[in-house]
């Protein structure tokens, strides 16, 4: 079995959970202290995914902390191939996310100027919220990408 950086129930897996957590919470925390945010659905849609990925990373997280303390193998076929699709379906749904509200935030500061005329809207944190969206679906592609190497060599 090839030990891939990454990969569950080591120190790098553990690594790459934690700063999934992070990112996710962050950007939650930050779109929820934009004031109006509620009103635009792909804002909404965003924190809904990393809602999702905070959890799904947090009992990760979890697992790699377990596993570790026990020092247990988390190498089986059948729970990598859990841990292939979460991950998959995470990262999917959180570039689905991520890319719909920069859509947004695109739209509202370039093309119709929306930052400019209504200055009470947050869009610096809306912006804000969305990189780091952006940073949690590059940890869970990563983390992806681990997960599939592993099953293909297991």
């Amino acid at each position: 079995m090839k030990v891939v950086v990454g990969s569950p129930g080591t120190w790098s897996g553990l690594l790459l959970r934690t700063g999934q957590c992070a990112f996710a919470g962050a950007s939650i925390a930050v779109m929820l202290s934009a004031y109006g945010f509620s009103n635009y659905t792909a804002f909404c849609y965003l924190i809904a995914s990393m809602g999702l990925q905070t959890l799904w990373s947090f009992g990760l997280l979890c697992l790699d902390v377990f596993a570790l303390k026990s020092k247990r193998d988390l190498h089986n076929p059948l729970l990598i191939s859990l841990f292939v699709v979460g991950d998959w379906v995470t990262a999917t749904l959180s570039l689905a996310a991520a890319c719909s509200s920069a859509g947004v935030i695109v739209l509202f500061m370039r093309d119709v100027s929306f930052c400019r005329k209504y200055p009470q809207l947050s869009c610096g944190r809306f912006q804000t919220s969305i990189a780091m969206a952006f940073v949690t679906w590059f940890l869970v592609a990563k983390s992806s990408l681990a997960m599939f190497w592993i099953l293909a060599s297991v």
